[in-house]
């Protein structure tokens, strides 16, 4: 198995999640089963079939995380010394060169992505452009609605 690029504060999001799905969500799920089960037949039980539902994908996603975590390759990106090189975890200034307009993503793993945000995953196109380049070049950005031309303004180590 790969290992889960992951940075700090993803691990710990996940770290979170995995215990409030095992330290509220399960014992909740497993009230409401209980209390489903005392209404009697089963089969026509519209609040037992939802609390099973409910209780199988929080234990599908407890196995999810629990599996991510054991694979997490965790970079620490602020304990690594700033080259002016994109890598995992930085934070990069763009700008278009088309439109001059400035735009700032982080590069994170594929949990941790959220493009409102500026969250983009290491697997995203424009994180596979942006890897391995360093402040001051021009990249090319081949997104589904043509190229997008960016130079790299700045990396950060945050």
């Amino acid at each position: 198995m790969n290992k889960v690029p992951m940075t700090v504060a993803g691990e710990q999001s996940l770290r979170d999640e995995l215990d409030r799905l095992k330290r509220e969500d399960r014992p909740r799920i497993i009230q409401a089963i209980a209390e489903a089960r005392e209404h009697g037949d089963l089969k026509e039980n519209a609040e037992y079939h939802a609390a099973r539902e409910q209780q199988s994908f929080a234990e599908g996603r407890i196995q999810d995380i629990e599996h991510k975590l054991s694979h997490a390759q965790i970079i620490d990106v602020s304990a690594i010394p700033n080259t002016g090189k994109v890598i995992f975890g930085t934070t990069v200034d763009l700008i278009n060169t088309e439109n001059d307009n400035p735009v700032t993503y982080r590069i994170v793993g594929e949990d941790e992505s959220d493009v409102k945000a500026n969250l983009i995953s290491v697997s995203s196109p424009i994180a596979r452009a942006l890897v391995g380049k360093s402040e001051g070049d021009e990249v090319v950005v081949k997104a589904p609605s043509g190229d997008i031309y960016y130079e790299i303004e700045r990396v950060h180590h945050i």
